[in-house]
C-alpha cells in the first residue's frame, strides 16, 4: 500500500476535465484552484508545450485507485509530506523509532531493576 501512496494519480473524481489538475493538487497537498489557474496561465507564459504535457499526462497517468479515498485525513497528510520530502520523512520516523525504543529501554531497565524495594512496589500493585 505504501507504493501505491507515494505516486502520481489522476483525480477524476475531484477534477474538472481529465483530472490532472486535481491529481497534482492532491499530490504536492496544495489547493487544486492554484493549480487550475496556473495551467491556465501557463501557455501563455511558458508555452503550448504546457498543454501537450497535460494531454499526455492525462493519456499516461493512472487512475487514483478507490482505496485512497478511504484513508484518515492523518494518513493523508502524512503521505502527502512523503511525496514532498521523503528523506526527511524518514528521518522523522527513525527519529521516531530511536525514542519509543530509548522509552522502552527506560522501561525495561526500570523493571529489571535489582532494587528490591522497587520490585516490591511492583508487586504491591499487581
Amino acid at each position: 500500500m505504501a507504493g501505491q501512496n507515494t505516486r502520481f494519480y489522476l483525480d477524476k473524481e475531484h477534477g474538472k476535465f481529465l483530472g490532472v489538475c486535481a491529481g497534482i493538487a492532491d499530490y504536492w497537498g496544495v489547493d487544486v484552484t492554484m493549480v487550475r489557474i496556473g495551467t491556465v496561465v501557463s501557455p501563455f507564459v511558458i508555452g503550448p508545450l504546457v498543454l501537450l504535457a497535460y494531454f499526455l499526462i492525462a493519456f499516461m497517468a493512472p487512475n487514483r485507485p478507490r482505496e485512497l479515498d478511504e484513508l484518515a485525513p492523518a494518513e493523508k497528510e502524512f503521505w502527502q509530506k512523503v511525496r514532498k520530502n521523503p528523506k526527511r520523512s524518514a528521518r522523522m520516523v527513525r527519529a521516531r523509532f530511536r525514542e519509543i525504543d530509548r522509552r522502552l529501554a527506560d522501561v525495561e531497565t526500570y523493571l529489571t531493576s535489582p532494587d528490591r524495594r522497587l520490585a516490591r512496589e511492583i508487586d504491591s500493585l499487581r
